[in-house]
């Protein structure tokens, strides 16, 4: 499970089927290493390249890579005005990112006057994801963010019945031959073998990226006289990780998804 959220332990909300309790802050920080190189790209060049990063995991957020100082183009940056405070890690400093002609306000902050409980962040440094146009994990792009070592994707084929119903009562695919995807803090899902949809599909433009599955295609469904725009969506060519659904389909709301016990 996700050490910070989808009730883990670090999380704002645990469950009750525990016999532990949690000791601390109600808003807790964990800094850990993350033992791969990574950098980040703006307009064809690297202002960041590290191989001595951490991930801090913090109650209710993603994990955001911190790094030394000293990884990241200093002759980019230039001093910001602005200033933010963190009641949990302290007064946070900024710096503008300059490649060119091209500006990234307020793109690296850092907080130089820590928290005494969270000194360990002395003399690094972080930049938000959007601060670049690529970002790589040792030589592959990262989608979205980098991945949390506390977050997993299960893959499992399964024989039993999958039936997908649209509001209207249809039918619209059945299966014995689907892949059930079980994924931290989203719960199960199954993808069914386009042979065994029976609506018909039609390709939108609607994207997103998982750094865990890879880029998606979202499907229109068909249903008689109905349609449901978005309603379906495959990963065409997933990630290494997940490349058992390849090509299959998953159905969102309004469809009804239901899974026979054996």
């Amino acid at each position: 499970m996700s050490l910070t959220r989808s009730g883990g332990p670090l999380s704002r909300g645990l469950t009750e089927t525990r016999t532990f309790t949690v000791e601390g802050p109600a808003h807790s920080l964990l800094l850990q290493p993350f033992g791969r190189r990574v950098r980040a790209v703006v307009d064809g060049v690297t202002v960041l390249d590290t191989v001595r990063g951490s991930l801090l995991h913090e109650t209710g957020l993603g994990p955001q890579l911190y790094l030394p100082a000293e990884d990241v183009r200093a002759d980019l940056l230039s001093p910001s005005d602005t200033s933010t405070h963190c009641p949990f890690k302290g007064d946070a400093s900024y710096q503008h990112l300059t490649v060119g002609d091209r500006t990234i306000p307020d793109a690296v902050w850092s907080y130089p006057d820590p928290k005494p409980d969270a000194a360990w962040l002395t003399g690094l440094v972080a930049l938000p994801m959007s601060a670049a146009d690529t970002w790589l994990d040792e030589d592959v792009e990262v989608l979205g963010h980098l991945p949390d070592p506390y977050h997993r994707v299960d893959l499992r084929p399964t024989s039993r019945p999958v039936t997908v119903t649209a509001p209207d009562g249809t039918v619209v695919a059945d299966s014995s031959n689907a892949v059930l995807l079980d994924e931290t803090g989203l719960g199960v899902r199954f993808y069914l073998p386009r042979a065994d949809v029976r609506a018909d599909l039609t390709a939108t433009d609607t994207v997103t990226t998982c750094p865990y599955k890879g880029v998606s295609t979202y499907w229109t469904v068909g249903t008689g006289g109905t349609t449901h725009v978005d309603g379906a969506w495959s990963y065409e060519t997933p990630l290494d990780e997940s490349r058992g659904i390849t090509g299959l389909i998953s159905f969102g709301d309004p469809f009804v998804v239901e899974v026979a016990r054996s």
